[in-house]
């Protein structure tokens, strides 16, 4: 699952962690929850776990783990990650908190995600393929405890404070980081205490993976990770 072109390391002390310029993504509330089902664990979604989630009360539209799946390959594929200019945390719904290597290449198909998941919430780690590293594991909560103390922690909404995206993006600071928080949600809000500001950047309701990936074009734009070709003469 993992790159053959490896970008670049995001740190290497406390310095880096703190200070280096990149963008960090919080996926918060993904619904990434295990049950067994039958003789064998599965990662539980509303479609295949549908009879299984209403006998035990639950609401079979929450479990949406294609959310968190679309939105891994959209943030690890990009650009901006292949540059090294990205780091990744997953919240889930349950306060399981996971870091995420910016080296992995993330499943493709969602029966590949949930094998991974199953793995992961059962072992809190998953490791590469003859090499030693580890491309998710699960860490001591909360998020804010491996975040950079002193920057930009921001909320996105549809009821947040309107703003032209490029703009607002090409306003934040330059060679420092800066937190994004995102719901993994098919549902409902995230509200987290460390966020300093919720904003708005589509008058349409967006899915995650579609505004992360206008997000991840702007910082694209702001840090020229892919500058324009000369015309041919």
């Amino acid at each position: 699952m993992e790159f053959q072109r490896k970008p670049p390391k995001l740190w290497k002390t406390p310095e880096d962690r703190e200070n280096q310029k990149r963008l960090i993504i919080v996926l918060e509330r993904c619904w990434l929850e295990t049950a067994k089902v039958g003789d064998h664990y599965a990662l539980l979604n509303g479609d295949d776990h549908h009879r299984f989630l209403t006998k035990y009360g639950k609401d079979f539209a929450d479990y949406r783990p294609d959310i968190p799946h679309q939105c891994l390959m959209t943030l690890l594929d990009s650009p901006l990650n292949r540059a090294g200019l990205l780091q990744l945390y997953l919240c889930t719904e349950e306060g399981v908190l996971v870091e995420v290597d910016p080296r992995t290449r993330a499943p493709r198909t969602i029966r590949q995600f949930a094998r991974m998941c199953i793995q992961l919430l059962h072992k809190f780690k998953i490791r590469a393929e003859g090499a030693n590293q580890t491309l998710f594991k699960v860490i001591k909560k909360p998020v804010t405890m491996h975040l950079p103390s002193d920057c930009p922690k921001i909320g996105t909404s549809k009821e947040g404070l309107k703003v032209e995206l490029y703009d607002y993006v090409k306003k934040l600071p330059e060679n420092g980081p800066t937190v994004f928080v995102f719901g993994g949600l098919a549902r409902g809000h995230v509200q987290c205490d460390y966020i300093t500001e919720v904003i708005s950047f589509s008058d349409h309701p967006l899915s995650a993976s579609v505004a992360l990936g206008k997000l991840l074009d702007a910082f694209e734009e702001k840090w020229h990770v892919d500058p324009p070709r000369e015309k041919a003469k």
